[in-house]
């Protein structure tokens, strides 16, 4: 067997071990560096294309700034979108000074006892609405003959403040779906909240509005059906399109022999009671359905009613009937087992239209009063009021809202005749030989001061 002699040195073989390392840290070198020339590459590309981007968006941003300083109207497009950016707030602000009417007709006394009124200043800014005015309250005849300045006029006018209530909400369909203001009736032509004065079983009907059933986006229901059945038509339309071509033809001549029928009143009320399952009637040229803002307590009720009738519950709570939902008026009715007859109350006692001396507010206070002659020379009671009313009242947002007296008074109602006679020339202050007008004793001479506390308890029944 043939055996083999390692003729090399040690020396040599540790010679060619660290040529072979020396080598591979050369090559591991090498692919270290090439990486690393790469990677420089890389972010140099990326580098240079982000200063060209951001170059090239310069350029452009340059060019929009200079177009846009050259609009003439800058300022006005500026105003106009801060404007709008601002419309929920400013809805929020705004306030409605055509109820001023509403509120006079329901403060001012008129009948036998009243109050005229010479000059208003009306202030609805900063969240605090008030009346301030120069009034005049009638005269008492004695029964003797002779006159006497009546501060009870007066009197009864303060105390009544803390019984005045106001009510806004809205009007609902018997799906209570929201009725969009516009598509409300509230007042004849003359400016007269539409009532029914109708006495039945001891209740007057009451206030009611009409719906305007048949105008555009009036029927919320009727709105749902159609988007629902949009689709559909859209599916048919493509069919329909074919057809239409080849009948165009035939229709042009056949329109041309035949007469256009008019739908008729009575036609256009049963269509569209068909179609709604309303009671339509005609009012003023319009189409309308008559809603109730008075419940009508007696026609609704029911006691064991399905689950599809219209009816009003013992709680006030109003089914498939369209009615008034109010924000401030709370129904109830109470059952007497002896003849099933139902009792049924209304409470108003959050919404008060002049808040209580208790609330931070001045209420009503008068200034000052004084004799006085009127244009026809009758003994009258001057006097200054100031009257501070809840901001709600004149709300933009608080809808189909309407000023209450306490029961028992003077009916009133928001006519524009009606708010003319409340004015009248300012009394005359007595002269100073006028020893009547001067010297007349007074028949409250302790009613120079302001409201009494409310006698109340927060709670004010038939509020109608």
């Amino acid at each position: 067997m043939a055996k083999e002699i390692n003729l090399v040195p040690d020396v040599k073989n540790e010679f060619i071990k660290t040529l072979k390392f020396r080598n591979l840290v050369f090559f591991i070198c090498i692919v270290v560096a090439a990486g690393s020339l790469i990677v420089m590459l890389v972010f140099l590309s990326i580098s240079g294309g982000q200063d060209g981007f951001i170059a090239s968006k310069k350029t452009t941003i340059d060019a929009l700034e200079q177009k846009i300083n050259e609009y003439n109207d800058l300022d006005d497009f500026l105003t106009i979108r801060d404007q709008l950016g601002n419309i929920a707030s400013i809805t929020e602000n705004k306030v409605m000074v055509s109820r001023t009417f509403n509120v006079l007709a329901a403060l001012v006394p008129r009948g036998k006892d009243h109050v005229d009124i010479s000059e208003l200043t009306v202030n609805l800014s900063e969240g605090s609405p008030t009346f301030s005015f120069e009034a005049q309250a009638d005269a008492a005849k004695k029964e003797d003959g002779g006159t006497d300045i009546d501060y009870t006029v007066l009197d009864s006018f303060k105390k009544s403040m803390p019984y005045m209530r106001y009510d806004y909400g809205e009007y609902v369909d018997k799906y209570d779906n929201p009725i969009p203001a516009y598509c409300i009736i509230e007042s004849d032509s003359e400016g007269a909240i539409l009532r029914d004065t109708t006495v039945t079983k001891g209740q007057i009907k009451g206030y009611y509005a009409y719906w305007l059933i048949d105008g555009e986006g009036c029927n919320p229901a009727a709105e749902d059906e159609d988007e629902e059945s949009d689709s559909e038509e859209e599916t048919l339309k493509t069919t329909e399109n074919t057809t239409e071509t080849e009948e165009t033809t035939e229709k042009t001549t056949e329109e041309s022999t035949e007469e256009t029928v008019k739908e008729t009143p009575e036609e256009a009320i049963k269509r569209i009671h068909d179609k709604t399952g309303y009671d339509v009637e005609q009012y003023d040229g319009e189409y309308v359905v008559r809603i109730w803002r008075t419940p009508q307590f007696d026609d609704w009720y029911k006691k064991n009613p399905k689950s599809d009738e219209p009816y009003i519950g013992l709680d006030g709570s109003i089914h498939n009937i369209p009615h008034f939902n109010s924000s401030c008026i709370t129904y109830s009715g109470t059952e007497n087992e002896k003849n099933e007859e139902i009792t049924w109350t209304a409470e108003n006692a959050s919404c008060r239209l002049v808040p209580n001396n208790d609330d931070d507010t001045p209420g009503i206070s008068i200034s000052d009063s004084s004799n006085g002659r009127d244009s026809e020379e009758n003994l009258v009671l001057r006097f200054s009021a100031t009257i501070a009313f809840a901001p709600e009242v004149f709300n933009f947002n608080n809808h189909h809202l309407i000023a209450l007296s306490p029961n028992g008074r003077y009916n009133v109602t928001d006519s524009y005749s009606q708010i003319q006679s409340m004015f009248t020339e300012r009394a005359s202050d007595c002269e100073k030989d006028d020893t009547i007008c001067i010297n007349t004793p007074t028949s409250d001479p302790e009613a120079d001061q302001n409201t009494s506390e409310d006698d109340s308890n927060g709670e004010w029944e038939e509020v109608w």
